[in-house]
C-alpha cells in the first residue's frame, strides 16, 4: 500500500516541491489548504502535478477541521508547512499570526495525540526564531525572535518538542534558513528583486523599492530543502535540524547578482543608510532602498546556519549556491509562458 502524507500549506513554494518529491516516492499526497486558497494552485500546475494530488479543505484555526482530516486519512506522515508566513505582515496582524502559526500547531499535535499517535509529524520552524543572535546559528543556539511571526514560530517549535518528550510522538522540527526558488511568493524580497528587475529590463516597470539592503541572509534552494523534511521523518528517532548553506549574503549582493545575470550595468550611490541603484545605460534610478514603508519595526540583521548536524547525521549538504539560485529564478521570471500562470 502507498504511504499517505498530508501537507498543509501545500499550495505554497515548499508545499509544491514537497508534493512533487513525495509523488516520486509513490506516496498518496493529501494537499490541505484553506478553502480560500483552493484556486491558488498555480505552482502545482507549473510542475504538472495538480491532477495527481488529493485536495482537502483545512483550517489551522479550526480544531474540528483538523480532527476530520486526520481521522479520515490516518496519515503515515504529516507535514505542517502552513502559517501566516510573511514577517512584515505579522506586525500588522499579530493576533491572527499567533492563532495560525503558533496555536494552530498545538491543535494539530493535540489531535495527533488523541487519535493518530503513529503519525510522524514535521513542523516547519524558521531561522527567524534566532533573530538578534549575531553568532552562526545551530540547534543549540539561543533564540531571540524579533517579530510576531518569529515568536509564533518559536512557540510552535517548543510545543513540538514538548509533545515529543511528553507523549512520545514522532515529532520533528526543521529550522530552515531562507530558501528561495522560482515558485517563491512575490511578497518575499528575493522574488521581488528578480521579478521586478526583469520587468525593468523589459520596460514594464521604471523603479522598485527595497528596505534594508544590508541585512545578511543564508539563502538556499527550496527544491533541495524539502528532501530534508522527508529524511527527518525516516529516522529511527525524532530530532530537530538546522538546514541552510552555511554561507551568507546581503540583500545588496542578491541585487548585484540579479543585475549581472540580466547584463544590467549599474552603480550604487550610498549615503548613510539610504541607497540608490543607478542604471548606467540611461542614468536613471531603478532601485530606492531603506524606504521606511519597506522596513520592519524591528530588523533581523544576520542569519547564518551551522549545518554540521544535518551533514553528519542525515548525510545532506546543499548543491545550489546563491549565484546558481539567482540564475534559476531570473530564467523563470524572463519566461513569458511560465508567467502566464
Amino acid at each position: 500500500m502507498k504511504k499517505i502524507a498530508i501537507i498543509t500549506g501545500s499550495s505554497g513554494q515548499d508545499g509544491t516541491y514537497l508534493s512533487e518529491f513525495l509523488l516520486k516516492k509513490n506516496y498518496k499526497v493529501i494537499c490541505a489548504d484553506r478553502r480560500s486558497a483552493r484556486g491558488n494552485n498555480w505552482r502545482h500546475k507549473i510542475l504538472k502535478i495538480d491532477k495527481k494530488l488529493v485536495y482537502e479543505d483545512f483550517d489551522l484555526t479550526d480544531t474540528e477541521s483538523i480532527f476530520r482530516l486526520i481521522k479520515k486519512y490516518k496519515p503515515d506522515e504529516f507535514y505542517n508547512l502552513a502559517a501566516q508566513s510573511f514577517v512584515k505582515a505579522s506586525f500588522e496582524v499579530p493576533i491572527s499570526t499567533a492563532d495560525i502559526t503558533a496555536i494552530g500547531v498545538l491543535r494539530i499535535l493535540e489531535v495527533l495525540r488523541t487519535i493518530s499517535r503513529n503519525t510522524r509529524f514535521y513542523q516547519a520552524s524558521s531561522s527567524e526564531m534566532f533573530g538578534k543572535n549575531y553568532k552562526i546559528q545551530n540547534e543549540s543556539s539561543l533564540f531571540y525572535p524579533r517579530s510576531p511571526y518569529a515568536v509564533s514560530k518559536l512557540f510552535a517549535h517548543n510545543i513540538t518538542i514538548n509533545y515529543r518528550e511528553s507523549y512520545n510522538l514522532f515529532a520533528c522540527s526543521g529550522i530552515l534558513f531562507n530558501h528561495e526558488s522560482p515558485l517563491r511568493g512575490e511578497e518575499f524580497v528575493t522574488k521581488k528583486i528578480t521579478k521586478q528587475l526583469c520587468e525593468i529590463v523589459k520596460g514594464k516597470r521604471k523603479k522598485m523599492y527595497l528596505g534594508n539592503i544590508f541585512a545578511k541572509r543564508d539563502w538556499g534552494y527550496a527544491k533541495e530543502y524539502v528532501e530534508i523534511m522527508w529524511k527527518m521523518l525516516q529516522q529511527k528517532k525524532p530530532d530537530d535540524y538546522v538546514v541552510g548553506t552555511g554561507k551568507t549574503s546581503t540583500v545588496k549582493e542578491f541585487v548585484n547578482l540579479t543585475c549581472s545575470e540580466l547584463k544590467l550595468k549599474t552603480k550604487w550611490l550610498i549615503k548613510k543608510n539610504k541607497a540608490q541603484l543607478i542604471n548606467l545605460e540611461n542614468k536613471k534610478v531603478i532601485i530606492e532602498s531603506n524606504d521606511t514603508k519597506h522596513l520592519r519595526p524591528s530588523e533581523v540583521d544576520f542569519l547564518k546556519a551551522d549545518i554540521s548536524k544535518v551533514k553528519q547525521k542525515l548525510k545532506w549538504k546543499p548543491k545550489t549556491d546563491i549565484k546558481k539560485l539567482v540564475k534559476i529564478m531570473v530564467k523563470f521570471d524572463l519566461d513569458k509562458k511560465l508567467n502566464n500562470f
